[in-house]
């Protein structure tokens, strides 16, 4: 008689958080190598959404931001442990929803951590807005993070409901 065991979905997140983050920095290099050439500037695509860049020196909305040269290297390394313990979680993950929300939040996590290997800096250039209010520029890592995290929610919210 053999055992069940519960399916893994480690492949699936960590093939999600290869997309993420692949997406990602596939969009910064257009954006920085074409788009915003030869000087960045604002292109209004819709009467809500441009596209600017942004070099954002903190973590999200600019906070922690720091003139520091070892600043990058410190946030990355924040970044990098926290994406580590994920793919820990991610090993336990027993739910695809879950996996799926795991594997954004790496994957963003590594889009973000290239960026400030690279640059210094992470380049935003999503930039929604109403009126004369702007919401904070982002890029297609942060969404993947704001995803995950919205996709957590949701797992948690029905994971009981699924055992019952």
């Amino acid at each position: 008689m053999t055992s069940f065991s519960p399916p893994s979905y480690t492949r699936f997140g960590l093939i999600v958080a290869a997309v993420i983050a692949l997406l990602d920095q596939v969009s910064k290099w257009w954006i920085l190598e074409s788009v915003m050439q030869p000087i960045p500037h604002v292109i209004e695509v819709t009467p809500f959404f441009n596209l600017v860049l942004v070099w954002n020196y903190g973590v999200s909305f600019g906070t922690f931001a720091s003139g520091a040269s070892y600043m990058p290297y410190v946030l990355s390394g924040i970044a990098a442990v926290i994406a580590a313990c994920l793919v820990g979680w991610l090993r336990q993950a027993d739910r695809r929803l879950m996996a799926l929300a795991i594997g954004c939040i790496i994957g963003g996590a590594v889009g973000n951590v290239i960026d400030r290997l690279r640059f210094g800096a992470v380049a935003d250039f999503l930039d929604f807005h109403w009126g004369e209010w702007h919401f904070w520029a982002f890029n297609v890592a942060d969404a993947g993070i704001s995803v995950g995290v919205a996709f957590l929610l949701l797992d948690g919210l029905f994971a009981g409901r699924e055992k019952s």
